[in-house]
């Protein structure tokens, strides 16, 4: 069999030997064969279609033990992890591009002049239980600065939602700088989830999601954990900017369900994340939201989102001149699709009240 030497093999595949001979001590790329006497490695041509994907996945920004795991699996099979990696690196470059987009603002900003427009919050908050369900596990709240939405599950969902929200409220009279307010809702949240957990006791099937946002006057900084939504109606056009922690979901970024399937699949509710939780990888969606005059927020538990379409719900709150006919329309809509479940929306817009006062 004709072997290639490693400078050979280096120039087919573009890496280059240091690089190869690291893959052999990692056992990621073994040569097939080596000198005994001179330990020159030689390699077989059939390996380069291996080396070609090894380097391939490394521009990708692959960890090396990732790599090791998809080389050893077929096409398809590593077509999926690869999905689900990229969709991954997507989810944490969105999140380091909020902060980076934060950073630049609060060290650029100037003092507030005569033109710049003072923003302010009108809100409204509503919770209904549904055509079905016996009780309400939903907690919805709308504040001075704080915005949440929780859908609390098992036994005790209703106080494990309640607490949830309650462990948020103080919020609504903290002095809130930009420059630290995802630290302290980063705070609050772990106060959340001791409430959380305090109610759920022993029991491991008790629960709840939470999104949550407070307002700084300028900014609205986001927690997410769980299924509930965050939309943003913005120039007519609505956005979802929560990404929800389900298996259904999971199974949608790695390309193994269209969204047709993943509307009709029986698990499509089984959450992947939740309060209390447990562990890192566990740990809420938490980001930055630069807000503007004439912005429209959604925050809704599932028992709208899983039952009205996105379409729908865009045209209700594009429709309604004030928060609290949109959550009432919202959550009319979700009755006349049979109210399957508890529905709750809390609906905040964004006003220009004015020019604000010169600081000098």
């Amino acid at each position: 069999m004709e072997m290639l030497t490693i400078g050979a093999f280096s120039k087919a595949c573009r890496l280059s030997p240091k690089a190869l001979r690291l893959y052999d001590e990692l056992e990621l790329l073994r040569p097939t064969r080596v000198d005994p006497e001179t330990g020159y490695r030689y390699y077989a041509p059939e390996q380069l279609e291996q080396a070609r994907l090894v380097a391939w996945l490394r521009r990708l920004g692959m960890p090396l033990a990732e790599i090791r795991e998809v080389r050893a699996l077929g096409p398809q099979a590593a077509a999926r992890e690869i999905r689900a990696f990229w969709s991954r690196v997507e989810a944490e470059t969105a999140s380091r591009r909020d902060l980076a987009a934060f950073l630049v603002d609060h060290l650029t900003r100037s003092a507030p002049s005569r033109e710049t427009t003072m923003l302010e919050l009108r809100y409204a908050a509503l919770s209904d239980t549904g055509l079905v369900r016996p009780v309400n596990q939903d907690t919805a709240y709308a504040g001075t600065r704080v915005l949440a939405v929780a859908d609390g599950f098992g036994s005790g969902g209703a106080p494990a939602s309640v607490a949830a929200v309650e462990a948020l409220k103080f919020l609504d009279d903290e002095p809130l700088p930009a420059g630290s307010v995802l630290n302290l809702l980063e705070d609050a949240v772990q106060g959340a989830t001791t409430a959380v957990r305090e109610v759920a006791g022993p029991a491991d099937d008790i629960g709840t999601t939470l999104t949550a946002m407070v307002w700084t006057g300028s900014q609205l900084a986001l927690v997410h954990i769980g299924d509930s939504r965050a939309h943003l109606l913005r120039d007519g056009e609505l956005f979802r900017i929560t990404h929800d922690h389900t298996m259904v979901q999971s199974l949608l970024d790695e390309g193994r369900l269209t969204p047709e399937e993943a509307a009709a699949h029986p698990q499509r509710a089984l959450l992947l994340k939740a309060l209390p939780g447990g562990g890192s990888g566990t740990a809420p969606d938490l980001r930055l939201h630069d807000a503007r005059a004439g912005d429209r927020y959604l925050l809704c538990s599932d028992g709208l989102s899983a039952v009205v379409p996105e379409a729908t719900v865009k045209e209700l709150l594009s429709s309604a001149p004030e928060p609290a006919e949109a959550a009432r329309t919202l959550i009319a809509a979700a009755n006349d699709r049979g109210g399957p479940d508890n529905v709750s929306c809390v609906v905040a817009d964004v006003v220009g009240t004015g020019p604000a006062e010169d600081a000098s």
